[in-house]
């Protein structure tokens, strides 16, 4: 030990038999000890020191035990002890890696275990809960600061004592015997500290010390079970009776066959010579047949393996490690927590856990605070079932706002786990206890199924309904089951989301057979831009679906008799002081956001949200009057439920012209579109035909010896499901399941696992018959299959299955087809096949389709005869001829409007705008490229921009030259989009028709081509102009250059960014272009950040998912919607032209129907005021008092142009969300096309949440 060290020890005092003399200076030392402990260095020297000396034990502890009565050295020893007693992984940090500080850090831990066997001390906690019960005497106002910190630190101090992790080797005790931490709780018991800790809990004012009350609890109760402690003290039931007979029957059989096989391997006389044999048919290392030196009766256990080193597992492949242990602690000390259990549920459990909750809602607690909620949630509701079952003592806990906050954590954890590696086995603890606590939840919830009480009853279906009803907690099992990593979540982990899965679907099937149709919730989430147009609208409510909702809510405010919660009270606010929003629309929107918590199913916070909004509006009495009634408050409820009630739309974003001229890139959201669906269970249970999530039960089911008998029912449950439900038994044709199979009906206890023997008797038969018919099956026993390859196992192998059939071409069709061709072979048309396409009696051939057939009908050789010629690519150098000719044309059209296009037109060599343009400069015809934009017309009329526009002009003026006005303004934008226009020549090419053979009945055409547009840019428009101008090696270059640098990032695990290097002509002549360049922006490239920058790059933010998707909307798509008419471009003139005319007839209509309605109207304040807000394309909604209710004023709104736009998704969805989407209704982007579609989907803008990173994150490719 230091000298000075020992020289401030030695200054406390000395312990004389059991009496302790204490210094003149002890005070003045304690606290020199104190600035050690603040000043020691990374080894924790100063601790270690002192507890290699034993201050804690000789000199601390009998400081307090009889020298109490001196406050301030009482303090300062109390601070110094919960210094010392703080857990070696908070000096630490975390578990050190390195050696030399792995050994301080279990030497620091073998002090503190020195030091709880020395607080184990009846005396010790006599004079801490005797301080502690006076300082909680005296009033709040009594109280110094002082005392405040001195609770606390007695607290901490408790709290630090009992996290102490035992040493099972030191102590070396078994069940029923008394471990040191029981010794220590026995000592809590008997110094009164447990009914002061109980105070606290209950306690109203003593809020403050919440969150150390619930550690405290967590801690004494860590080695506990809540099974075990429901049963102290009583006579063992029959069935714990049985299940004891059962574990012994089936070790005694285990026993007797070991027996029976170590009697047949003996012989019947004793042979010193065992004999060799050689093994015929089986090879050695070289050519020659095995020889095997042991008895035949050890040959079945024979493996090429026996002798090899076992070849070590890396660390981060190993299976994760349980390290929860538990023990039966003393009697005694059992029925002391048990006691304390029932004390804590009926006087302070929900009071606790309403403070804590709080404070985790609004973290004002610390870091992972919250798994000691979870744990005491777990704890506490599970010893609650086991000791007679009362509702009303966890009814803090039993509510929609529990599941919710149990799946908000169980995504949070998740997502950490994958991003925080380091610490992946403590984010996977946390997951376990929040797994645990959602299994609770619906333990409780299926308790309260068998309750007596018809009350209970009806809240336990009104939670039922709720969680079934949200796609969230239907679909966390799923996820969690697929994502299952073995090498960062336990067995444990494993067994409980077994166990949790198997529950929610057997409560999910009994509510189904109850009911004849089930509404649930389905939620699909999608990109679209923020540029966007489109009117979203909402969907129109089903009024069965709404007379379902109304029941449900209803039922639940009756079972709560009108009743809130102080907290959910508290937390609804229906006014914003500080908003700009005015009086009149915020009450609008109150009355919107009540609603919308009725269409949610909570009752309560829309009973809460209309009480609140009657006291900031009481007047016109809109949100009913001061004393009305509860039936009042329900009927008025009712009304606001089926009334259609004004929805603001969101604002547009303004967007901001650059400087260049450059198209603005559009930033993409996200937006969860909702929809309710009819629920089908068995639809459900295909969900888990997935190999994903056969492997988790596999692996369990490989420890079927080691797991309960429930936890076996659970997984033979689930593969009953799939093998006999849903007639997928060929999933489980899989050569481990076998193993394990044949491991089960060999094991010698067969007998106490008959659910499983004869479950895999039942696999096994049924893979015989398919093997009789199916001889490649025995292969197929290698792989794990999904749905199509089951299909194709067990109903033969389609070439043509699941993928585009061949269209046949008929005789007639045929013949056609060559008439037409050997009339046109001879023409000098430069592509025939343009020729032949048109010309075609049926119009849905595509290009491909008839090259192949001229080239299968032996017209042509090969397909590279019929290829397009590319255009502008095949001139390279200027001629003295074509240098004066351009010259000869620049003085032509010099003065004209548009220059360069009548050169391009009159040149007799077609080259590019961009090689055109660096001629002239080049030349010193021109100087720069601005003089050779096109101008614009001066004689057309603009826009009016600002209030001037409106100066000295009447409405009368302003809609009779409105229509006029806006379509010579849309020609001038035309004319820019023409302007920007960069056709390589003025050749008319037909559009080749798309395939419309997709079948009508959703087959895989349809299938592929949704799904195709659905994942790809939309892009389309320009790649149809880009390779008519021929620029089809240079899409080819882009698209391999991603899939390049996507190759490039999923090996080195980098991303950097990427220049586009052009290395020939056509290519660098492409970069030049503006509609190329419009390409790289819609994929996602950066353009040159500044002068040092040259090439164009691939950002770094972009995945290898991300740029395969881009790569692959690069490639030629031919096929076309089923239709029997070509369908318009979205980008053609026609088009565009008929929208804004029909766009602009609509517009004035409304404006004249306005002004209409202001010449008959009577005018007054309040009418004016109620119009000055009006605008042209839409009537504001007000909301106006009438007969105690309220009713809706508004306009209507003309119908906007439809943008048509496909969300641009780069990233992979789910393909059970696509498969489900195809079944169900029409695909995303045929609702955004249909603008007037009765299918209405409700869509709000929201950030990715942890649901999606956990659902999304995989694909299934069961079709």
């Amino acid at each position: 030990m230091n000298c000075e060290l020992l020289a401030t020890c030695s200054a406390l005092g000395y312990l004389e038999g059991q009496t302790y003399h204490k210094e003149a200076d002890c005070l003045e030392s304690v606290k020199d000890l104190i600035r050690y402990l603040r000043h020691e260095d990374d080894t924790r020297d100063i601790r270690q020191q002192l507890g290699a000396g034993h201050i804690l034990q000789n000199d601390l502890l009998p400081i307090i035990s009889q020298h109490g009565s001196d406050k301030a050295l009482f303090d300062a020893c109390v601070r110094l002890m919960v210094n010392l007693t703080q857990p070696a992984l908070l000096c630490f940090g975390k578990i050190p890696d390195d050696p030399a500080f792995r050994h301080h850090f279990l030497q620091v831990t073998s002090y503190l275990q020195a030091y709880k066997e020395a607080f184990a001390n009846e005396k010790v906690f006599a004079v801490l809960s005797d301080t502690l019960y006076n300082l909680l005497q005296l009033e709040w106002e009594q109280r110094q600061e002082e005392d405040n910190l001195l609770i606390e630190r007695i607290l901490l101090l408790v709290r630090n004592v009992l996290h102490v992790p035992a040493n099972p080797d030191e102590e070396k005790n078994v069940d029923d015997d008394a471990s040191i931490h029981d010794k220590l709780l026995w000592a809590v018991h008997m110094s009164g500290f447990d009914d002061l800790v109980k105070f606290l809990a209950s306690a109203q004012s003593e809020q403050q010390w919440c969150m150390h009350v619930l550690e405290v609890v967590s801690l004494m109760f860590r080695d506990q079970t809540p099974e075990a402690l429901v049963s102290a003290g009583h006579t063992r039931s029959a069935q714990e009776k049985n299940r004891d007979l059962l574990e012994l029957e089936v070790l005694r059989q285990k026993e007797q066959a070991e027996k029976r096989s170590r009697t047949l391997q003996r012989g019947t006389r004793h042979s010193r010579f065992g004999g060799s044999y050689v093994v015929t048919g089986l090879k050695s290392v070289g050519d020659n047949d095995v020889i095997y030196h042991r008895g035949l009766h050890n040959f079945k256990n024979y493996t090429h393996d026996s002798g090899k080193a076992v070849r070590r597992v890396p660390k981060k492949k190993r299976q994760a490690q349980d390290c929860d242990s538990k023990r039966r602690s003393a009697l005694n000390v059992r029925l002391f927590l048990r006691e304390f259990c029932v004390d804590f549920l009926e006087n302070c459990y929900n009071h606790l856990m309403y403070l804590v909750k709080e404070g985790l809602i609004r973290e004002q607690a610390q870091q992972h605070d919250e798994t000691y909620y979870l744990w005491a949630l777990s704890f506490f509701m599970a010893f609650n079932r086991g000791n007679g079952f009362r509702a009303d003592l966890v009814s803090e806990t039993m509510s929609i706002r529990a599941f919710h906050f149990m799946e908000r954590n169980i995504t949070n954890y998740y997502e950490m786990i994958l991003t925080d590696r380091k610490e992946a086995t403590s984010w996977s603890r946390r997951m376990h206890l929040a797994l645990k606590a959602y299994q609770e939840l619906l333990l409780t919830v299926n308790e309260m199924d068998r309750s007596r009480d018809d009350t209970i009853r009806q809240s336990s279906n009104v939670i039922k309904s709720n969680i079934f009803y949200l796609m969230e907690y239907r679909e966390i099992f799923l996820t969690l089951l697929r994502k299952f990593d073995e090498t960062k979540q336990p067995q444990s982990f494993l067994k409980d989301l077994v166990e949790s899965t198997h529950l929610f679907l057997r409560m999910l099937e009994r509510f189904c057979k109850g009911r004849n149709n089930l509404v649930v919730q389905k939620k699909k989430v999608k990109k679209r831009k923020n540029r966007s147009q489109k009117k979203s609208s909402n969907s129109e409510t089903n009024p069965e679906v709404l007379e379902e909702t109304w029941k449900i809510v209803s039922e639940e405010l009756r079972a709560s008799a009108f009743q809130l919660s102080g907290s959910l009270t508290d937390s609804l606010v229906p006014f914003d002081a500080a908003s700009e929003v005015p009086m009149e629309d915020q009450r609008s929107e109150a009355m919107v956001r009540v609603q919308d918590s009725l269409l949610a199913r909570l009752g309560p916070e829309a009973l809460g949200l209309l009480r609140a909004a009657r006291e900031v509006w009481p007047e016109g009495d809109v949100f009913g009057s001061a004393d009305v009634e509860p039936e009042e408050e329900l009927e008025l409820l009712k009304q606001i439920l089926h009334a259609t009630l004004p929805r603001s739309a969101p604002p547009e974003p303004v967007a901001e012209e650059e400087e260049d001229g450059a198209e603005y890139e559009e930033e993409e959201l996200e937006s969860v579109q909702v929809s309710e669906t009819d629920f089908n269970f068995l639809d459900f249970i295909k969900r888990f035909a997935n190999p994903a999530i056969i492997r988790p039960y596999l692996l369990l089911l490989k420890t079927y010896s080691q797991n309960s008998p429930h936890t076996n029912h659970c997984i033979a449950r689930m593969l009953h499901r799939l093998a006999v439900d849903l007639k997928m038994d060929a999933l489980l044709y899989q050569l481990s399941v076998f193993s394990v199979f044949n491991r089960i009906l060999s094991d010698p206890a067969a007998a106490a696992y008959k659910e499983l023997g004869t479950f895999a008797k039942f696999v096994v038969n049924r893979f015989l018959v398919v093997a009789a018919r199916n001889d490649k099956a025995y292969i197929e026993l290698l792989f794990w299959k999904n749905v199509g390859a089951v299909v194709e196992m067990t109903e033969g192998y389609d070439k043509n299955r699941g993928g585009s059939k061949k269209v046949a071409w008929t005789e007639e069709e045929e013949e056609e087809l060559r008439t037409l061709y050997l009339e046109h072979c001879d023409s000098e048309v430069p592509d025939i096949v343009e020729t032949l396409l048109p010309l075609l009696s049926s119009g849905l051939r595509t290009r491909r389709q008839v090259v192949v057939q001229l080239v299968h009908m032996g017209l042509v050789d090969s397909a590279k005869q019929l290829k397009k010629q590319k255009i502008g690519t095949g001139i390279v150098l200027w001629t003295e001829q074509q240098e004066d000719e351009l010259q000869m044309l620049y003085d032509e059209f010099k003065d004209s409007d548009d220059v360069l296009g009548n050169i391009l037109k009159k040149s007799t060599a077609k080259r590019s705008r961009a090689r055109v343009v660096d001629k002239l400069i080049s030349m010193g015809l021109v100087s720069e490229r601005r003089q050779l934009y096109k101008k614009r017309s001066s004689g057309a009329p603009r826009k009016s921009s600002g209030k001037s526009a409106g100066k000295g002009m009447t409405e009368e003026d302003f809609l009779a030259d409105l229509t006029v006005g806006q379509i010579d303004d849309d020609d001038d934008d035309q004319e820019a989009e023409e302007e920007e226009d960069f056709s390589e020549s003025d050749e008319e090419e037909i559009v080749e028709p798309r395939e419309r053979q997709a079948s009508t009945n959703g087959g895989p055409g349809k299938k592929s081509m949704e799904s195709t547009v659905g994942k790809m840019p939309n892009v389309g428009t320009i790649l149809r102009a880009l390779r008519q101008e021929g620029l089809s090696g240079p899409l080819l270059w882009l698209q391999n250059c991603l899939n390049r640098t996507a190759s490039d990032r999923e090996e080195d695990d980098v991303s950097q960014p990427v220049p586009l290097v052009p290395l020939t002509e056509e290519n660098e002549d492409a970069m030049e272009k503006r509609s190329f360049l419009k390409l790289l922006r819609k994929l996602g490239l950066r353009a040159p950040a500044n002068e040092q920058e040259t090439f164009w790059r691939i950002p770094e933010k972009l995945s290898p998912s991300q740029l395969r998707g881009a790569a692959a909307a690069l490639a030629p798509r031919e096929e076309l919607p089923a239709g029997g008419e070509e369908p318009q471009v979205p980008g053609s003139p026609n088009q565009e032209h008929q929208e804004v005319v029909s766009s602009h007839e609509q517009r004035s209509e409304a404006l004249r129907a306005l002004l209409l309605a202001r010449k008959t109207r009577p005018r007054s304040n309040k009418t004016d005021g109620m119009l000055g807000n009006v605008t042209p394309s839409s009537l504001i909604p007000v909301l106006t008092p009438s007969n105690g209710l309220f009713s809706l004023c508004h306009g209507r709104s003309p119908q906007e142009k439809t943008s048509v736009k496909r969300s641009r998704v780069l990233d992979d969805d789910d393909e059970d969300e696509d498969a489900d989407t195809e079944e169900n209704g029409p695909t995303a982007m045929e609702m955004d096309n249909d603008g007037d579609s009765d299918r209405e989907t409700v869509s709000a803008p929201a950030k990715r949440r942890r649901q999606a990173a956990l659902i999304d994150d995989d694909d299934d490719d069961d079709d």
